[in-house]
């Protein structure tokens, strides 16, 4: 037998992760890597960037992989670096006298509930707007010392990153994170066993490892149920943001409200207030209401009172149909135990999300968070006003203008979000105390005082910035593509950092109209071809997986700038995230934001801008309807011309091609010798002076605690007091109200004058008098006059004015009353007249809606 030469079978290979052990000198490092501080923080970043520059950058900025990352030969040479070591401790006091502070008890305590956070591009627990809105809350939380505690989700895949097909098509990948490289820690139990939630869902156990984020001061806790102790069907649950078929969104939405509860109960975490971040967490209150009816014995209708006391609800959606609705039939699989634990029927349970409880709506989240909040507020003044009309069928015998519903105008972390030439800027320039009270606007003027060749060098740097990197993405991501390379050297060749540069960064859903500027191609084609005024256009943005309209949109843009005419001139960058939204709202000139109005609730990305001397160009609706300054950036009016959508969108692209045309453009190109307009660094002046301050994240952070947490604190601790006494009086006065409410009767009405022979004249007085017999209803009543006029265009009736009349004496179940009125506008007018409850302890009438209009 002849003896082979080679025999060997085929390798067999073994995942081994070997990472850094760092030694005791450098754990201080691991520290602060696991706490995001240095998110925020410059000397925080800095620091990781000298521990090893390459690898700083190949791990995307995580500090957490950097160190598992090191070799030994480095670990080494860090330890003999005496100058680096130095630096490490020194960051190190800063970063512990930071964490160590104790918070503010002065303030209300807060547990917040939001499906996502955009902390950082390395945790990829975000999509867009309302998780980087969540992320900078909780920086803020941190800076200004409150006592808040943060609830999420972990997500395995998160949302998805996005790349571009040579032909322009979005492509959705998603990509597991690897949470042992992340900045983050498990919760572990006393045993050194992960700490394991479960959370009871129909017919089973779902079973969630906690994980916590430590946002500087705050915590964050995230729950993952992507372990093996769950079935697939389970594991699924946190794979992805806003992923999956309605079941899914169900399951989703009922761990974070009755899993967050749960989970905070195990921890051992208790609050003064619970603020839903959107409706996806209103199943909160369904658990805190258990709770209270479990722990306490309290009846659903007096634990009702306790849970509303201490919770807000915040709305980000100005449209119905962005709001979660969920079939019965659906609800019922996962919520239908809940109305036995709360004392109550199935019917009384599903009737707390509609609109019109009886009926056959769908279950709203948003209604049922309405109903177990105190309080509810929009996001920016006109979306308040949105929101007021969008919810008014849940109080039916009020007008939109009289509910509690409120607003706080988002705003953002300026420390995150200016660049770090401006924080040094305003470490120079402004008050020592600026960074602890950055909404002064005081300190902000100070800009007004200097050099106008200082703001250019630092507008000037960053923009070159940003065409660094436009470059290096657009080589990395045509390459990956296998693109034309002389197409992308003639991009390259094309970008010039000298031209008035135009961003546009946002989700891409239709009604944002980013195709707006794309209306008349061939208006467009002359005003970037201008070799005298060059302009580019900068737009990024990403499109939901099932929006197939906004990824049309995408491929259409992306089509436009491989025309010859606009090569160069429109650039498209993949992949909008963080980290590319840092560079692009500090980079460009000019931020571009064309949504249909009312649509925008707020945006935030152009007040990121502000924060960096970026100059807007918007619609005026969300927060620009409010910032909006003459002589601080542009406006496109917020009156509709057309009923026409389209006719609409062509007025206003050609409004947006003239105000380029004969303001922006000549503005930015008015130079002087210095190479710079002074006109334009006035506007920028203007616009971080005047407008800038109105939008940090301290200044909305504050809004809340005075708007609604400290009220909600103070009243919810009076209905606790004495073993919730108030709470039981309140819910008692309701129940008699219910039962005694048909029984009360108008025993008479007179008026100064008949009114139904002349009508009332303006200027004139009048008096009415009324009496009515409440019969069995015990307590009191109000009476309200309600004058109305029918708008001529939507036939709907609008409120006028609203006057109360006054008790003049009460004589057993007697009321007297009195109204004197003087008519102060003409016209053709419809009044009313209603009685409504009255309890000094409702803290509005929204609280106990019960409204009987009376004939007169």
């Amino acid at each position: 037998m002849k003896i082979k030469a080679n025999n060997a079978n085929s390798p067999i290979w073994k995942d081994v992760y070997s990472h850094s052990m760092l030694p005791e000198p450098l754990q201080p490092l691991y520290e602060m890597a696991t706490n995001l501080w240095w998110v925020w923080n410059h000397e925080g970043a800095k620091l990781f960037g000298k521990i090893d520059p390459e690898l700083w950058a190949s791990t995307e900025g995580n500090p957490v992989l950097l160190l598992q990352s090191l070799s030994y030969k480095r670990i080494e040479e860090i330890l003999a670096d005496n100058v680096l070591m130095a630096e490490i401790k020194a960051t190190y006091s800063i970063f512990k006298d930071y964490v160590n502070v104790k918070p503010d008890k002065t303030k209300p305590s807060v547990a917040y509930f939001s499906m996502e956070y955009g902390l950082t591009n390395v945790l990829k627990i975000y999509s867009g707007g309302l998780g980087v809105l969540a992320g900078d809350y909780l920086k803020e939380a941190s800076d200004s010392n409150i006592d808040l505690t943060a609830v999420g989700f972990l997500y395995r895949y998160g949302y998805f990153t996005q790349s571009l097909s040579m032909d322009g098509q979005q492509i959705a990948n998603y990509e597991p994170q690897n949470f042992n490289a992340l900045p983050l820690t498990q919760v572990m139990q006393a045993n050194g066993e992960p700490m394991v939630l479960e959370v009871p869902y129909p017919g089973r156990t779902v079973y969630a490892h906690i994980w916590k984020v430590s946002v500087g001061r705050v915590p964050l806790y995230l729950m993952d149920t992507d372990i093996p102790q769950n079935s697939e069907w389970d594991r699924s649950i946190t794979h992805q943001l806003y992923g999956g078929d309605w079941e899914n969104r169900m399951k989703q939405e009922y761990l974070l409200g009755i899993g967050g509860i749960l989970m905070l109960n195990k921890l051992g975490i208790k609050k003064q207030i619970y603020h839903c971040n959107e409706g996806h967490a209103a199943l909160i209150n369904a658990q805190r209401l258990v709770d209270f009816i479990q722990n306490d014995g309290l009846t659903f209708n007096q634990a009702l009172e306790v849970v509303r006391a201490s919770a807000l609800y915040t709305v980000h959606t100005p449209v119905p149909a962005g709001h979660d609705y969920f079939d019965e039939g659906l609800f019922g699989r996962y919520m239908g135990e809940f109305p036995g634990k709360l004392g109550i029927s199935w019917q009384e349970f599903i009737d707390m999300g509609r609109e019109n409880p009886g009926s056959n709506e769908k279950f709203s989240m948003s209604v049922f968070a309405l109903n177990t909040c105190q309080e509810a507020n929009g996001v920016s003044w006109l979306h308040g006003k949105v929101s007021q009309r969008m919810f008014a069928p849940v109080w039916k015998g009020y007008f939109p203008d009289e509910l509690h519903v409120g607003y706080v105008t988002n705003g953002v972390h300026m420390p995150t979000w200016a660049s770090t030439e401006w924080k040094r800027f305003f470490a120079e320039h402004f008050d020592k105390k600026f960074f602890k009270d950055q909404s002064n606007k005081k300190y902000w003027e100070a800009i007004q005082n200097v050099p106008d060749d200082e703001i250019w060098e630092i507008r000037k740097r960053l923009k070159n910035k940003l065409f660094e990197y436009i470059k290096n993405q657009y080589k990395s991501n045509w390459l990956k593509n296998q693109g034309d390379p002389a197409k992308v050297v003639s991009i390259l060749d094309k970008i010039n950092p000298n031209a008035l540069i135009i961003g546009f960064g946002r989700r891409f859903a239709t009604y944002k109209r980013a195709h707006l500027l794309f209306t008349d191609l061939d208006r467009l084609a002359k005003i970037v071809n201008n070799e005298k005024y060059p302009i580019q256009f900068v737009f990024t943005g990403k499109a939901h997986p099932a929006d197939g309209g906004g990824q049309g949109l995408i491929k259409h843009i992306v089509e436009i700038s491989r025309r010859p005419e606009f090569l160069g001139k429109i650039i498209f960058l993949e992949n909008y995230d963080m980290r590319l939204a840092r560079h692009l709202i500090a980079g460009v000139d000019v931020w571009l934001n064309t949504p249909t109005r009312p649509l925008e609730a707020s945006g935030t990305s152009g007040e990121k801008a502000e924060m960096n001397g970026v100059l807007n160009f918007s619609v005026l609706d969300g927060w620009w309807y409010e910032g909006y300054k003459e002589g601080a950036g542009w406006a496109l009016t917020d009156k509709r011309t057309y009923e026409n959508q389209q006719y609409q969108d062509q007025l206003d692209a050609a409004t947006i091609y003239h105000t380029l045309e004969t303001q922006i453009i000549p503005t930015y190109y008015a130079k002087n010798s210095k190479g710079y307009s002074p006109e334009w660094i006035q506007y920028i002046k203007n616009s971080m002076s005047e407008i800038a301050p109105d939008y940090t994240m301290k200044r909305m952070l504050d809004d809340y605690i005075s708007r609604f947490y400290d009220k909600l604190a103070t009243r919810s601790a009076h209905l606790r007091e004495n073993d919730f006494a108030e709470a039981k009086s309140l819910a008692a006065w309701k129940e008699e109200v219910v039962e005694h409410w048909d029984s009360f009767q108008v025993e008479s009405f007179t008026s100064s004058q008949d009114l139904s022979i002349d009508g009332p004249v303006v200027g004139k007085e009048y008096t009415f008098n009324l009496v009515i017999d409440r019969h069995e209803l015990q307590g009191m009543l109000g009476v309200d006059m309600v004058v109305t006029k029918e708008n001529s265009d939507t036939h709907q009736l609008e409120l006028l004015y609203v006057e109360h009349f006054k008790l003049k004496k009460e004589e057993g179940s007697k009321l007297f009353f009195e109204l004197k009125t003087n008519p102060s506008e003409a016209g053709l007018h419809k009044i009313g007249f209603r009685v409504y409850p009255v309890n000094k302890e409702l803290p509005h009438r929204m609280d106990f809606a019960y409204v009987r209009w009376i004939q007169l």
